[in-house]
């Protein structure tokens, strides 16, 4: 992010804050395993990084002092053999989170923010789920406690979520549609629980117009394009298992 001679704004900075927190997610939870594999303890000091265009990458800090940014917290891969896997991850996940409050607020002190920008900076970023509890689920079972579980799991239906259900839709799955008899004021509470949803990999809220798709052994709802599901080759599942579930996002150790 360049500061140039353009005035940035907080919503600037918010986006790139959350580019760089969709990359980390993505190291932490469906790119787990490549993740890990890059952390090697045999290698010198690396960080996690997460870029503006949602992408991650493990590297070694900056040579040049003081960096352009502020830097991760140095030394992840050499805590990773001698902790368990979880405990390891959710290290990172705090350290990241750090790491990324600090960025922004680098950038709010660069663009020279008063009082009131940092304030709605902050607000943005607190809407959001932390790293730490996108990665350990404490976000979903914030949700669920938000969120009143569907009647029934045959509900679960189309690309977008429909005023009402759908028929010949059982493959393709989305956060539950509502009952024909629901009053209007269930159906705001319904369309306010829907946007209280958050997706098991990256952890952001249910959008309107984006395909969404439900794990049928953790319960656990997904945006389609971070689990790689299409709505047409969702048509085609009858049981999906999310990454976690289906054994993809372990590792076999000798």
């Amino acid at each position: 992010m360049d500061g140039g001679g353009t005035p940035r704004t907080p919503e600037d900075v918010f986006r790139d804050f959350r580019a760089r927190r969709a990359g980390m997610i993505k190291a932490l939870t469906t790119d787990v395993e490549k993740f890990y594999q890059q952390c090697d303890p045999e290698k010198e000091n690396l960080c996690l990084y997460g870029l503006p265009n949602e992408t991650w990458e493990v590297n070694l800090p900056a040579e040049e002092v003081p960096p352009e940014l502020p830097e991760p917290a140095l030394g992840i891969n050499f805590a990773r053999d001698g902790m368990d896997e979880k405990d390891w991850l959710s290290l990172v996940a705090v350290h990241s989170d750090a790491w990324l409050l600090a960025v922004a607020f680098y950038f709010g002190a660069r663009f020279g923010f008063d009082k009131e920008s940092r304030k709605r900076l902050f607000v943005m970023i607190n809407n959001l789920p932390t790293i730490y509890e996108v990665v350990t689920g404490t976000a979903k079972k914030q949700t669920k406690e938000k969120t009143p579980k569907s009647s029934s799991k045959s509900n679960k239906s189309g690309t977008k979520p429909p005023r009402q259900p759908e028929p010949n839709s059982r493959g393709s799955k989305m956060p539950p549609p509502k009952d024909e008899d629901d009053s209007g004021g269930e159906e705001d509470e319904e369309e306010e629980d829907h946007e209280n949803t958050l997706c098991g990999s990256c952890g952001d809220n249910y959008g309107q117009d984006e395909f969404w798709i439900c794990c049928d052994a953790c319960e656990t709802w997904f945006h389609g394009k971070c689990v790689k599901i299409t709505p047409a080759k969702a048509e085609h599942i009858k049981h999906y298992k999310c990454p976690n579930c289906s054994g993809s996002g372990k590792r076999a150790r000798a």
